[in-house]
């Protein structure tokens, strides 16, 4: 059995490690405006910058997690560590839109391998089951909080050096927990009889890029309907093979009887759309402030602070309330506070602190929601299956991110296209039309009147789309309000939250 204090070193070790893995989620949204500039990228590629790493993350994690278990845990996480740190090193220095891209997929596929392997040494580590609650909500703490302190971070770094110090703050970190890990985790022997099936691993990859593409398509000023139709049919034939297959399978990479457990099906559906919200707002709001409102990246970053502050102070407090109120009423509770917040965004002006106190709302309203999401899925499950269900659970975070980021995005770019009219005598590119940042660099190369007509003409489509894309917000946040305590309606199951 490991000494206390090692176990205490290793839950730090693997910690560190899902930090960096979840914060490069987000660590991007302060740094997107000047690396946009400085690559030149266009809308589209923005997106792909934004949307490869969540997408492959999300892709691989099925495999990642049955492959963990074949070969065991600290094996495939001391694998996924030196790629992770190779492709940050590329990403910090790549020279172009294209390879930023490239990089970041490399930089998904070390975080695949070594993610799913994190919340595994942790239950196998701590034994004792009161010690083990503590550590699995340090881990959750860390998985939930990381992504909302991605923006500070970026913001941080961005004040004294350049965008691909975002990507740089990996490699030293890495260094540092490998040698750690190679000697403090213990080694526990895979099932090898569970073999690797790389074949529903690719279908279900090519399946959820195809799906991505299309969201990402569909929101572009100027659509391409052919390829539209092309990657729906591609998404649609993959999964629908990759959920066939699994059907098949002795042992699936995932286990779709699950999701007739209502309670985990809501759990599942609580973090998606619990991610879709707090990054769709956290990615508009931190362009706004810097764009618009002309926020350094470190100010806006301090300003979204109070997203993850009041996400950290509820999640421990919902553990304690979900004992006496139940899943139900904590779902009602934490989509009735984000509602409050998003609603109080939307009526607010420009005044600094009623735009932190909405954001410490929204905050409160979604550590609610994942602490009571994480406990209905792991207690919807036995030991044996709890492995996927952590799988599972880290999909929808990460497809959640990735769906916040492609339909926000794509709603605001349609919506800023609309909305945006130039006089016939202003004769500027069509890239204009596209995003704000296309018009913020087309105007630093115009006369000062054109460039001031430009600029404001474009700052008031952008207000106009953002408003427009918070009240769709509140729409989803009051859709689940309703829809998913009544989903749980008699619901019944054997491990309740309470117990």
């Amino acid at each position: 059995m490991i000494k206390d204090y090692k176990r205490w070193i290793v839950l730090l070790l693997v910690s560190s490690m899902l930090f960096l893995i979840v914060v490069d989620v987000t660590v991007l949204y302060t740094a997107l405006p000047r690396l946009t500039h400085d690559l030149n990228a266009s809308a589209s590629e923005k997106l792909w910058i934004m949307n490869a790493y969540p997408l492959i993350v999300a892709g691989l994690l099925p495999a990642a997690g049955m492959l963990t278990d074949r070969i065991g845990h600290k094996t495939l996480f001391i694998s996924g560590l030196p790629l992770f740190a190779i492709a940050s090193l590329c990403a910090a220095y790549s020279p172009s839109a294209t390879s930023l891209i490239i990089s970041r997929g490399f930089l998904a596929v070390g975080a695949a391998m070594s993610m799913p392997a994190t919340l595994s040494i942790v239950r196998q580590v701590f034994t004792h089951p009161q010690e083990r609650a503590v550590a699995i909500g340090i881990w959750s703490a860390v998985a939930s909080g990381g992504a909302a302190l991605g923006p500070l971070i970026g913001g941080l770094l961005l004040n004294h050096f350049w965008w691909g110090s975002v990507f740089l703050i990996n490699v030293p970190i890495v260094l540092l927990v490998l040698p750690f890990s190679i000697w403090l985790i213990p080694h526990f022997s895979g099932q090898r009889q569970h073999k690797i099936d790389y074949l529903s691993s690719i279908l279900i990859l090519i399946g959820l890029v195809s799906a991505i593409y299309t969201l990402k398509e569909i929101g572009k000023a100027y659509t391409q309907w052919n390829e539209v139709i092309i990657a729906t049919l591609i998404a649609i034939i993959f999964l629908t093979l990759f959920a066939r297959r699994q059907r098949r399978q002795t042992h699936p990479m995932i286990d779709f009887s699950l999701f007739k457990k209502r309670y985990f099906s809501v759990g599942v559906a609580m973090s998606t759309l619990s991610m879709v919200i707090i990054v769709g707002i956290e990615f508009l709001l931190s362009q706004r402030l810097q764009l618009v409102a002309g926020f350094t990246p470190l100010n806006a970053a301090l300003v979204i602070l109070p997203i993850p502050i009041g996400s950290v102070l509820a999640s421990p407090l919902a553990g304690f309330w979900l004992a006496r109120l139940g899943a139900v009423r904590l779902i009602i509770i934490g989509f009735t506070l984000t509602l409050m917040g998003n609603l109080w965004l939307i009526a607010i002006s420009n005044s600094p602190i009623m735009l932190m106190g909405s954001l410490f709302l929204i905050g409160f309203g979604l550590g609610i929601i994942f602490t009571t999401a994480s406990t209905s899925i792991m207690l919807s499950v036995d030991d044996k299956q709890a492995g996927m269900a952590a799988s599972i659970e880290d999909i929808a975070y990460e497809l959640g991110s990735v769906i916040g980021v492609t339909f926000m995005g794509s709603l605001m770019s349609t919506l800023y296209t609309l909305k945006l009219t130039l006089p016939d005598t202003l004769n500027v590119n069509s890239v204009v039309y596209d995003s704000l940042d296309e018009a913020l660099i087309v105007a630093e190369k115009l006369p000062e009147a054109a460039a001031t007509l430009l600029i404001a003409q474009a700052n008031s489509a952008f207000e106009y789309a953002f408003s427009i894309v918070l009240i769709a917000t509140a729409i989803v946040t009051t859709i689940s309000l309703i829809a998913l305590p009544y989903c749980l309606r008699n619901a019944v199951r054997e491990n309740k939250p309470s117990h």
